[in-house]
This record gives structure tokens, sequence and C-alpha cells, in this order.
């Protein structure tokens, strides 16, 4: 029997105060097995623009994509509609759910290229109504609907670049709001044992376990990857102290940069994008309250300050010993103007590309006895003060002190990184391509 393919986008269903479209994804991945369906693809967890002032968390949006019997179609729809509809928090302010249907074995690149767009900018829900309606795509949506524009988007978004893996495992209802109970230790050696392969499991700064978020909502903990193997291997090693309800294997575009836009001059960055820019450090980095560091970057366009907050760790120690003339490369999300403070770049990287020589100008030894000279006044020469020696022809030394840091790429604590930024264990370890990798089996269970 000749089978049809569709795909499902969904987003926006949680709140601040709980829900998860993960979750949703991953109990209607269960319902439609009494349809018989194919998957095609793991679920597609998308990350868009995470500069959006309207996201509720980590601003993902999900994709399913399987091959049916046409049969079928109707109860397919009704199912995930009906779930969809019972998991989305309609009365929570902010929550604007969306689901899209679309049935093609084939993604047009135009939706391809709408879904890029939501990765770095700002996407009208008016453009996804047009694009859906060329389409000839299904949406629905509560409230202002503004979650239509990531369903459409994680149904465009192939991943067919570089991409990563995730297993979220989720928790019982009866253990929801309570303290995740894990044993860390074990998660600690999982990230000993599956290094490289994975990343941002602990935060070695300060000890501690990050997989596990704190919040109300469903999620266990999530283990991200390279392969779907090697974070299926991991959640293997990790110590449950209490059960899971089920696990799904995700493929996504976390931990890859996709966010950012490499821009040529400073005066082109534009607010809520993220951005890749180079400039000259031009006025000194100077701490404000909070700890946080500050400092300006300027080229032949315009000057630009640049944020590295406290959460950042070690990324704001490196901003502090920068010095004027230092070319640097920065990374992060551009923070539009207010009353208050200028356009602002929010550091995740900094790519060192040169540093100025920092000398340290000192007067002159006295020749006779050696103890340290004193000027006379300008170009008046020096007087020792213990033996009375007068010099007029000496001049003050200068030493070139060593710097504290060196060229290179440094990025955010592990703590503090974006859902969609490259951390270092995984450079040199991007894809180039899909390269039709079979799905492995067993790749979801309900305990």
């Amino acid at each position: 029997m000749t089978k049809q393919t569709m795909h499902i986008g969904l987003d926006d269903t949680d709140s601040r105060k709980g829900g998860c479209t993960t979750y949703l994804t991953a109990v209607l991945v269960e319902k439609l097995r009494k349809f018989n369906v194919e998957f095609i693809d793991y679920p597609g967890l998308i990350r868009l623009n995470p500069n959006v002032p309207w996201k509720t968390r980590g601003n993902g949006a999900l994709c399913l994509r399987f091959n049916y019997e046409a049969k079928f179609e109707d109860d397919i729809k009704e199912t995930a509609t009906t779930l969809w509809e019972e998991h989305s928090a309609v009365k929570e302010k902010g929550t604007d759910p969306g689901i899209v249907f679309y049935q093609n074995s084939q993604i047009p690149d135009e939706l391809k290229a709408y879904s890029k767009k939501t990765e770095t900018s700002i996407i009208t829900l008016k453009e996804a109504m047009t694009l859906i309606k060329k389409l000839g795509a299904e949406a629905l949506g509560f409230n202002s609907c503004r979650g239509i524009i990531g369903a459409l988007a994680a149904i465009g978004e192939t991943l067919e670049g570089d991409h990563t893996y995730e297993l979220i495992a989720y928790r019982k209802p009866e253990n929801l709001g309570t303290k995740r109970r894990v044993d860390e230790a074990s998660i600690f050696e999982m990230d000993k044992q599956t290094a490289p392969f994975t990343f941002n499991n602990v935060d070695s700064e300060k000890a501690r376990v990050i997989i596990t978020p704190r919040g109300p909502d469903p999620i266990f903990f999530g283990i991200r990857g390279e392969t779907a193997e090697i974070v299926k291997k991991a959640f293997g090693l990790v110590k449950l102290l209490e059960p899971a309800e089920r696990w799904l294997i995700f493929r996504s575009n976390q931990g890859t940069d996709a966010h950012l836009q490499r821009i040529e001059t400073l005066n082109a960055i534009e607010p809520y994008s993220s951005v890749i820019v180079k400039g000259t450090v031009s006025l000194a980095p100077r701490i404000i309250p909070l700890r946080h560091v500050i400092f300006s970057i300027k080229d032949d366009s315009t000057q630009v300050d640049c944020a590295a907050y406290e959460p950042t760790g070690d990324l704001r120690k490196i901003a502090r010993e920068l010095h004027v003339g230092d070319t640097v490369e920065v990374y992060g999300a551009v923070h539009k103007a207010t009353a208050t403070k200028p356009l602002t770049i929010n550091l995740e990287k900094i790519n060192i590309l040169s540093l100025t020589k920092k000398t340290l100008t000192e007067n002159p030894m006295c020749p006779n006895c050696g103890k340290r000279l004193k000027s006379m006044g300008k170009n008046q020469g020096f007087r020792c003060e213990k033996c009375g020696s007068k010099y007029v022809d000496l001049k003050k030394n200068q030493t070139v002190v060593p710097r504290a840091i060196k060229t290179g790429l440094y990025i955010t604590s592990t703590r503090s990184q974006r859902h969609l930024t490259k951390p270092l264990r995984r450079y040199g370890q991007e894809k180039n391509c899909r390269c039709n990798v079979p799905m492995i089996d067993n790749w979801y269970f309900l305990m």
C-alpha cells in the first residue's frame, strides 16, 4: 500500500508555570503508534531566535515526520489536535500555541529559507500565514497564534547541515514540582566516559550538574550529544533515584551556533539578532554593579558596547584583561538601545585575534647608587633623592609586560550557554550533511 508523508509542527504550548512542548511531542509519538505510522526522522527539536522578547524558556519548536496510510489521515490529525489542545496552557499569559500540518514528501526551499530566518531574526505571523497558504498547509492557533510561526519553522528545518541529538527523560506526574532525584556522581562519571561526544552535562567551574532543570515542567533531564547512539549510551550510565515515565531521542540544531550571523560592519547590526562581528577595543573594560564587565569596540563605521555579565564566568575574566587596541571578534545577542543604555552586544564568545603590547614605563635607576630616580619636571631630567646626583640625558625605561591572556577563542561558562551556543567540546565535530544515517532501534521508550 502506498503511503503518504506528513509533517506536524508544534510550538509554544508551555508557560513559565509549567508544561513542555517536547513532552507533548513524546506523548504524541506514543499515540500515533496505533495508526501504524512509520517515522522517517527523529522528532525535530528546533531552537529558534533566542532574542525574541515574547519567548517562554528555550524558544524551541518541535516537528514529527512520518509516512502513513491515507485511511488514517483524519484520525491522525484529530488525535494530534486534541492532544495539542489538552497540553496547551492557553489560560496563561504569554502562551500562544500553534500546530501546523504539512503533507508533502519534500520540503520546499522557500520553507527551508523561512526556517533559517526564524533562527536569526524576527518573523511576523503574517509572513507565516502567507507561506502556509501558499504551501497548502493547515494551521491552528490559540490566543495571538504566535506559535504557528515556530511550528512552521520546525517543519522547514530539516537539519541537513550541522546538528546534534538530545535524549530527554520525563518525570512521573506525582513527582512534578519536587526536586529531581538523580545520582549526581553518576552524571559526572557519564560525562567522563562519553566525552567529547556528549556536551553540557556538568559545569566544571562550579562542579555542579546542569542537565536537570529546576522548574515545574515534566522534564527529568536531557543529555545532548553527537549521535543518537551516544546519548542513549549516556542515559544508561545515569543512576535514577526516582522512576522516569518515558524518554525519547530528538534531533536538533542545539549547540550549532545556528542563531549567529556574521556581520561585516558594526553599524549593520540590528536589535534582537545574534552576531559575529570584528572590531578593535576602543574603550577599556570597566566593571559595573553586580560585577558585569563592559568594554567598547569600534571599526570604521561606529562604536558599540560589549557586555560580559557575571554569570558568564571565565568569559567575564577574559573581558577584564582586554586593552585598547586589541583586535577581537565578538559573538553575541544584540540588545536594543534604551533611554539609559546604548545598543549592546551581550557576549557569548570572544575570539581574540591580536593583542597590543602592554608596556610598563618607569623612571631609570641612579647609575651612582642604584636608587630609582625622581623626575625634575617635563624634559628636565632626573634627580636622585639619595645621593643628590642629577641626570639630564637619561630617558624613562619601557618594559614589555606579558599579557594575562592569549589569542584564541573564549566561550561563556557552560551554565550560562544558550541552547544554540556551540561549546568548545563540539569544535571539530561539526556535521556537513545529514548523511542519511538510519534511525536506531528503540529511540523512544515508555517506562
